[in-house]
């Protein structure tokens, strides 16, 4: 039977798409994570993470590496700007993952800057946001 740890090594180095998609339905945000990280997730495997919600603190990560990703499309650069949206709107801090959505040119500027604009914004999240997205001009 495989270990937590069995699954969090199959996520960080897997390749094939099918095996990264079973990945995704582990119940551990760490294998979660892991899978944001690895190059080799396809787009709709870190489409489906967008949804998957364990803690504020793990949440924010996850969100965070799904806005790094190379492979992360519109699709899911999108699913991760509502998801940073509603988790201001909630009071938590997906800062992180709200200024790498700024560095994406896959998303229209004025719908990042949307975010400084939210409840849980603060003024040195809304300073960076508007630095960065300065930058992509």
């Amino acid at each position: 039977m495989p270990t937590p740890a069995d699954f969090l090594a199959q996520a960080q180095t897997e390749r094939d798409g099918s095996a990264l998609e079973r990945l995704a339905r582990c119940p551990y945000p760490f294998v979660w994570q892991a899978l944001a990280a690895n190059p080799h997730t396809p787009p709709a495997v870190l489409l489906d993470l967008t949804a998957a919600r364990d803690s504020a603190w793990n949440d924010n990560k996850l969100l965070r590496l799904l806005a790094e990703h190379p492979s992360a499309d519109a699709a899911v650069l999108r699913a991760v700007l509502d998801a940073v949206a509603t988790k201001l709107e909630e009071g938590e801090r997906p800062y992180a993952a709200a200024l790498a959505l700024a560095d994406r040119p896959e998303l229209e500027p004025d719908d990042v800057a949307r975010l400084g604009t939210l409840h849980g914004a603060s003024p040195r999240l809304r300073r960076r946001l508007t630095s960065r997205l300065d930058l992509r001009t």
